[in-house]
């Protein structure tokens, strides 16, 4: 299959018009993810709620190559697309990668920290039990604890708050 015809999700970059961009294709019914969340802020001396971007300057858009450059070649989208730095191609999230962020950032916001992309690797593991059963992962070590890191390549990473070993199984490379 030629790379133009494969669905996938492909990473944009954008500079503080996550919202816009967002609004812009939602009302395209183009299919993406902009994480965002509730964090407290001190404005004018109050402290307030207020939503901002789980991750400064990223926007996930689902589609084909062409569509998705369509989207700032047509639709002048304010925005670029970042590359794998191998093969200097469009960066693609596998989908399984990204069914895990989505999961983890929508449902568990308060239970997972944003790590640089270049952490350190560990044993590639699943977890099979309790509130993240399901999510695949490397296993790593903060502060002592055993936590299960989601890695979006050549992006950053997230990990999990404490998981009891019993809850783990390896995944075998093939």
């Amino acid at each position: 299959m030629v790379e133009n015809d494969s669905i996938g999700w492909y990473v944009a970059k954008t500079y503080r018009q996550e919202r816009k961009i967002k609004d812009l294709l939602a009302r395209m019914g183009v299919e993406h993810f902009v994480p965002f969340h509730q964090v407290v802020k001190e404005i004018n001396g109050k402290r307030k709620k207020v939503e901002e971007p789980f991750v400064n300057g990223l926007i996930f858009v689902r589609g084909n190559k062409k569509s998705c450059i369509e989207l700032i070649n047509e639709y002048g989208y304010p925005m670029r697309y970042l590359r794998d730095f191998s093969t200097r191609s469009l960066l693609r999230v596998p989908d399984k990668q990204m069914e895990d962020f989505i999961y983890l950032v929508d449902r568990h916001e308060n239970e997972i920290e944003l790590f640089p992309h270049d952490l350190k690797r560990g044993d590639r593991v699943r977890v099979v039990a309790g509130t993240f059963a399901g999510i695949e992962g490397e296993l790593i070590r903060i502060a002592g604890h055993r936590r299960v890191v989601v890695r979006l390549e050549n992006l950053f990473s997230i990990a999990t708050v404490f998981i009891p070993g019993g809850y783990l199984e390896k995944i075998c490379d093939r």
